[in-house]
């Protein structure tokens, strides 16, 4: 009972809470049904039950917010349905309509006690939400943006997003690694969250990444391992397949098993149900490129066989004709080179005949030149200043001379001169 202090009423806060408790369990005391997002399951395996906290957001808000308690045996039943109808369990991020009491508890304050959810109407939200996704895409003309680009002959240098621990990333790199061909790629892991809200920033994370190094590698292969429409969802997610649509490079995706394709699979250049077909996808680009090398090599190899085989006959051809011509040849010019050295022997012969003769005149001419000679033969040499006098007008009266004979010389001065003008 409340106490009155100085006329004033007051009320312990166990009183408070109990009567909150009594006023809203006397209100709602109807199960009801309600729809709202669980933001995190929060199942604690040692007890088994489950603490859901539920949102609702506006516009990318949180709008309401409160907790809510799925007692072990309710989980296991609702946790099967969603198994066996969507071949996925229960997790975090799906909006959810749910039946739940409301109750309060003067320990733990307001909550929801879920007893029932439907899971036919998660596959409806996840269907609405990919058909808004779709139109978006298509309504800004980047629909099929991907699936235009060049793919390249041969996709050698790959970036992967994944989890490394990935069964399905295993199968890939099994397949790749190990192909009976040889061929070689690069692969590159860029480690992301692939299942649940948290997916969606992280797989766009490590788009805005490789943005940035496009010149590093061929294309960008998301990949992950199988799972039912749940697991998928956010596949479906607006933000995430635009991020796709419009990334520079093809993107190839092997997300799952399921046959009904989520957005980010539609809008990528390449979609391959498993991991395994997205590695067979791959080779296959490898064997398109070297299956025409290889038949071009065959073919040059065996004409090129042809062209030596052909030009080797006819150079055998040719050396019998050029034995045969060269013996001929040979022959014709060992005689041609007996006439010329014949000839030429004649030709020398003569020519020396005619120099020796030729140097006998000039050796006389020499000897008649000779100073001496003259001198002998009564002649003299007169010079003035050093100079030989050959004509009277290069001496003067009074100049000295120097008159040179055979046995001697006399000098003396001009006295007189007389020209013979008749010369």
């Amino acid at each position: 009972m409340p106490e009155v202090i100085d006329s004033k009423t007051i009320f312990s806060l166990l009183e408070v809470t109990r009567s909150i408790q009594k006023t809203i369990a006397d209100r709602y005391k109807n199960l009801y049904w309600i729809k709202a997002e669980m933001n995190k399951l929060n199942h604690y395996s040692h007890s088994g039950h489950c603490y859901p906290e539920l949102v609702e957001k506006k516009d990318g808000k949180i709008v309401a917010e409160i907790r809510s308690i799925l007692w072990k045996t309710d989980f296991q039943r609702i946790n099967q349905q969603f198994i066996k109808l969507l071949n996925e369990p229960l997790r975090d991020g799906i909006t959810m309509l749910f039946q739940a009491g409301i109750s309060y508890d003067p320990m733990y304050g307001l909550s929801l006690r879920i007893v029932d959810i439907d899971p036919t109407f998660v596959l409806g939200e996840l269907e609405r939400e990919k058909k808004e996704s779709i139109l978006k895409l298509q309504q800004e003309g980047i629909f099929d943006t991907n699936k235009k680009l060049p793919f390249p002959a041969v996709p050698k240098r790959l970036a992967i997003i994944s989890v490394e621990t990935s069964k399905g990333l295993s199968d890939f790199y099994k397949i790749i690694n190990n192909n009976p061909w040889g061929y070689r790629f690069e692969t590159t892991l860029y480690p992301a969250l692939l299942q649940g809200d948290k997916s969606i920033p992280s797989i766009i994370k490590q788009l805005s990444i490789l943005a940035e190094r496009t010149d590093k590698y061929d294309a960008v292969a998301i990949i992950r391992g199988g799972g039912g429409e749940v697991g998928l969802s956010s596949y479906n997610n607006y933000l995430l397949a635009k991020a796709i649509a419009i990334f520079p490079l093809p993107i190839l995706t092997g997300i799952g098993h399921s046959t009904n394709e989520t957005v980010s699979e539609m809008v990528a250049y390449k979609n391959a149900i498993t991991p395994s077909e997205l590695a067979d996808f791959l080779i296959q680009k490898f064997h398109n490129f070297a299956i025409p090398l290889d038949q071009s090599r065959e073919k040059l190899i065996y004409f090129s066989k042809q062209h030596f085989l052909r030009e080797r006959n006819t150079i055998a051809q040719s050396m019998q004709r050029i034995s045969w011509s060269s013996k001929n040849k040979i022959a014709s010019e060992k005689h041609g080179i007996q006439i010329f050295t014949q000839r030429l022997q004649l030709f020398s012969d003569q020519f020396l005949r005619e120099k020796r003769v030729s140097l006998k005149h000039l050796d006389r001419l020499v000897k008649l030149a000779d100073p001496a000679q003259l001198l002998k033969r009564g002649f003299s040499i007169t010079r003035s200043n050093g100079k030989i006098v050959t004509h009277i007008n290069q001496l003067q009266e009074g100049d000295q001379i120097e008159t040179i004979f055979i046995d001697g010389k006399i000098t003396g001065t001009v006295t007189h001169k007389e020209e013979d003008h008749g010369q």
